[in-house]
């Protein structure tokens, strides 16, 4: 009995492994503010430069992300399969305006970071109260 419920218990963690790797979750992504740029950086393991692409408006940004399924071999039998594929898609509305045309994007070791020059700078004024 015992040796039925470990083969048994193979089988659903196998299954299980095969139905989370089909479905990536969302990309995780850091929002950095400096004195001039806002900078979007967002993990993106296993994708290639060529499968990622960026939507982006003055106030927002969308990246869009493929991942390959790796074929599987004839012969190969795979007791865990957790690497994920399809495509992912991340949103965000950015803090501030930002100029779309002088934006830039590099894509190094699964990272993307897109460094979006501000609009304008922000500047204060006082109000005189009388």
């Amino acid at each position: 009995m015992i040796g039925t419920f470990r083969e048994r218990g193979g089988d659903f963690e196998k299954a299980l492994s095969e139905y989370t790797a089909s479905a990536p979750s969302k990309l995780a992504t850091d929002v950095i503010e400096t004195d001039g740029n806002i900078i979007v950086k967002a993990d993106i393991p296993g994708v290639k430069k060529e499968d990622i692409v960026i939507d982006l408006t003055d106030d927002s940004i969308e990246i869009f992300a493929k991942f390959e399924e790796e074929t599987e071999e004839e012969g190969k039998n795979f007791i865990k399969k957790e690497r994920r594929y399809g495509e992912a898609r991340r949103s965000l509305i950015l803090p501030e305006a930002v100029k779309v045309k002088e934006a830039s994007a590099k894509f190094d070791n699964g990272v993307l970071t897109v460094t979006l020059p501000k609009l304008e700078e922000k500047k204060r004024f006082q109000v005189k109260v009388d």
